[in-house]
């Protein structure tokens, strides 16, 4: 299929989910754009240039995938692209009311745009990019969660941020 669709997300970091719905994606869709949210209720953790970087790393070899960021609602990114097709990642049953109130309301905004809910394999469906950075900064071991290069990431911005945190706070 030619069909091009937009994966959009903070990624803040990648993880195994991620990289495993893409894939997915990449092997149905003839081009995936991966996008990157800039303005995200969420804070993140990494600026929008290195979560594009990591992105751009864990996606080596995928000839079809392309990584962007955009800002503003992703319809409006999809209508400027000329892409009819959303992809979201649905790990549990619990994302799943909030997906759906999600790609109705873009059905709302813009009846023309479909969401199309891809699961990743079961051993990624508990993983979310939160639930991460709290285990990582605890010092668990994520080496199974996310590519080695992310997890020394990771570690560096949060070593560097509770060093700046003790600093603020004595």
């Amino acid at each position: 299929m030619g069909q091009i669709v937009i994966y959009p997300g903070s990624f803040d970091p990648v993880t195994y989910g991620h990289i495993d719905v893409i894939k997915r994606a990449a092997h149905i869709f003839g081009k995936v754009i991966v996008a990157v949210a800039l303005n995200t209720q969420k804070k993140s953790l990494f600026a929008s240039e290195d979560r594009v970087d990591m992105l751009k790393a864990s996606m080596k070899g995928l000839k079809n995938v392309y990584v962007e960021t955009f800002d503003g609602l992703v319809i409006e990114y999809a209508r400027k692209k000329n892409v009819r097709v959303l992809i979201r990642g649905l790990r549990m049953i619990s994302d799943f009311e909030y997906e759906l109130q999600m790609a109705l309301t873009n059905r709302r905004l813009a009846e023309k745009i479909e969401t199309v809910f891809l699961m990743p394999s079961e051993g990624y469906s508990f993983l979310s990019s939160t639930l991460l950075k709290e285990a990582a900064s605890l010092g668990a071991d994520i080496s199974s969660f996310v590519p080695r290069f992310v997890e020394k990431r990771l570690k560096e911005r949060l070593s560097t941020m509770s060093q700046h945190n003790k600093m603020t706070h004595h």
